[in-house]
């Protein structure tokens, strides 16, 4: 594998470095990318110093594929150049989740749908990630009617701006607002962009993105966004409707077998996932798993994953190794 990363000093691209060292992945050729402000500083990765580059220059070097974590606007602007150029583009942001010839990959539940042909390869929100991962092996046995979700998200899915915001109002310093309030000791409704129908950006791609890969747009979805003082991981409360009954037993033997979840749920000791305990972990945890007494064939979940991990640079990383281990994808 000839890797490069684009947006390698960011939050994601040095959580992207730090799985790779992790699994031991020692690409042949190794490219940090930044943008231009960045370019000359030095990244270290596996011990060894490497000289950030911009983007014409690894183009030009046309390494085999390039997990992009610049943002929507670079994407927009440098993955169909790095795609005509023959590299393989995974890409991180929001650009390209909804373009109907891009794939919206979880390499657990939809790889197999990657052709040759596909240069541009989406990254999921990371919100969306953790709960598909839960809702695939039950999809499957009992297909779901209907989702009621509410997410509860770390500062981390903002960015580092965000992250010294929290810090800086815990230890009383004044400082720039990544966010219109203050975030420690408090929470608000608010994610992504507000839109004309009162849903918000963040909202709105749990919906679009859950359906694109479960590949199924009849599953009525809806979703309220928090954003939490918390830096491990977003939590999220789901609601799930069934076409048939389940008997609890099952949905535990299946969300166990599912590889990439790790159920955690045994109240008596008060087990449950938290985002204390999934920081730097790659697994998504479910627990709280109950029927909801309330209707048919419905039950409730909690879901907690790193949303740097598993929610952006492990699910982008598990993509460049599929890629890399099926040379003969189908055309």
């Amino acid at each position: 594998m000839e890797l490069a990363v684009v947006g390698a000093t960011g939050l994601v691209g040095r959580e992207i470095i730090r799985v790779l060292e992790e699994k031991n992945i020692r690409p042949g050729k190794f490219y940090p990318v930044a943008s231009s402000k960045s370019i000359g500083s030095v990244i270290e990765f596996a011990g060894n110093p490497y000289q950030v580059i911009g983007h014409d220059e690894v183009i030009a070097l046309r390494p085999g594929i390039a997990i992009f974590s610049a943002g929507a606007g670079a994407s927009k602007e440098w993955a169909p150049k790095y795609a005509a150029a023959g590299i393989t583009v995974i890409d991180n942001s929001s650009a390209w989740r909804m373009d109907e010839d891009i794939p919206l990959i979880v390499p657990e539940i939809n790889a197999g749908i990657l052709r040759k042909s596909h240069k541009i390869i989406a990254n999921p929100n990371c919100s969306t990630i953790q709960l598909v991962m839960v809702l695939a092996p039950l999809h499957r046995k009992y297909r779901i009617k209907r989702i009621v979700a509410a997410t509860y998200q770390s500062v981390t899915g903002t960015g580092i701006r965000a992250v010294r915001q929290l810090e800086n109002e815990r230890q009383g310093i004044k400082g720039p607002m990544a966010y219109p309030h203050p975030i420690d000791l408090n929470l608000f409704p608010h994610g992504g962009n507000f839109l004309p129908n009162g849903y918000t950006t963040e909202e709105e791609k749990l919906v679009k993105e859950t359906r694109k890969i479960l590949n199924d747009y009849s599953i009525r979805i809806t979703a309220t966004i928090a954003r939490v003082p918390v830096i491990g991981g977003h939590s999220e409360a789901v609601n799930i409707e069934f076409e048939t009954d389940f008997v609890l037993e099952d949905v535990f033997s299946l969300l166990s077998s599912m590889p990439g979840v790790i159920v955690q749920d045994n109240p008596s000791e008060n087990l449950y996932p938290m985002p204390l305990f999934s920081k730097g972990k790659d697994e998504v945890f479910v627990g709280r798993i109950r029927r909801d007494e309330s209707q048919p064939n419905s039950l409730n979940l909690w879901v907690v994953a790193d949303n740097l991990r598993k929610g952006a640079a492990t699910n982008a990383v598990q993509i460049a190794e599929y890629i890399s281990a099926n040379h003969n994808l189908p055309d």
